[in-house]
């Protein structure tokens, strides 16, 4: 949280990192970041079945909100979103609750048997109406190796060579270990199967990051941060991995943080601009 003072000090009236997402142009979009947006477009289009995995803070959740908002425009896919919030309860039975809940005002049947003949049903005839369907799930992490596995079998419904369901799964960096073969072998058939898109750090894109953040609230980005400042943050959240690899720590929630805490500590040691020193300090 940026504090009053340092607000005043760098003359601005909002702070950047709260209530910062309203609309599409709002959300930062690297490269990377378009590359899943596309890929969980095709899933949803194209009968995929996709993972999107990312730390916290990392945007998932904001990716899933940018990628049905579209669907919703474009109005040819029907977007599945189970809402129970206990994801270790998710089992077959609910998710066939939420495919008819989701695609039509039929009552579910009490029988699981029924229940998978409504959903293929219900599939069926959306397709021949023009429309797909995506089941889109959040917190995946959370769901059981078991649901994991009735989820490839939801995936295999068919209408001939066409998918009927796309599946989309958003979860943590817990999900990625579920899809570790070697560690699960009980999963391979879901492993084999499934296309993973990992969010990463924001890596050399910081400055664009927060010259946004900071553009939509009417300041610059370069009358707040020096450049070395810039430097010092990625060299904060970026650490080595056991091969040397270099792995970035700066996804948006984080760099917000850092962002906050440096303009906090240029104010209370009275530095016009947040310098490489105070960034490092921190």
């Amino acid at each position: 949280m940026i504090s009053q003072e340092a607000m005043k000090h760098f003359k601005i009236f909002r702070n950047p990192f709260i209530d910062d997402i309203q609309k599409d142009s709002d959300i930062f979009m690297s490269e990377e970041h378009r590359y899943i947006e596309a890929a969980m477009i095709d899933a949803a289009r194209h009968g995929g079945f996709l993972a999107v995995i990312g730390e916290v803070g990392s945007g998932k959740s904001v990716m899933r909100r940018k990628v049905v908002e579209q669907l919703k425009k474009d109005g040819d896919v029907i977007v599945i979103f189970p809402q129970m919030i206990d994801k270790t309860r998710v089992n077959a039975a609910s998710i066939c609750d939420a495919i008819i809940m989701d695609l039509s005002e039929s009552k579910p049947s009490m029988k699981l048997e029924a229940k998978t003949r409504q959903v293929h049903k219900l599939l069926l005839e959306r397709a021949k109406q023009g429309f797909r369907s995506v089941l889109i799930v959040e917190e995946a992490h959370d769901l059981h190796t078991n649901t994991l596995k009735y989820l490839k079998r939801f995936y295999e419904l068919e209408d001939g060579y066409r998918k009927l369901l796309g599946i989309i799964l958003v979860g943590q960096t817990e999900l990625k270990n579920l899809f570790n073969e070697q560690a699960h072998i009980e999963m391979r058939e879901v492993i084999r199967r499934i296309q993973t898109a990992e969010i990463k750090g924001l890596n050399g894109n910081t400055k664009d990051y927060l010259n946004m953040k900071f553009k939509r609230i009417g300041a610059k980005v370069d009358d707040i941060f020096e450049d070395g400042a810039f430097k010092a943050l990625t060299q904060r959240l970026t650490t080595k991995d056991r091969r040397n690899q270099s792995i970035s720590h700066a996804y948006p929630l984080i760099v917000n943080n850092y962002a906050a805490k440096a303009m906090n500590m240029a104010y209370e040691m009275g530095e016009k601009k947040v310098t490489e020193a105070v960034v490092m300090a921190i």
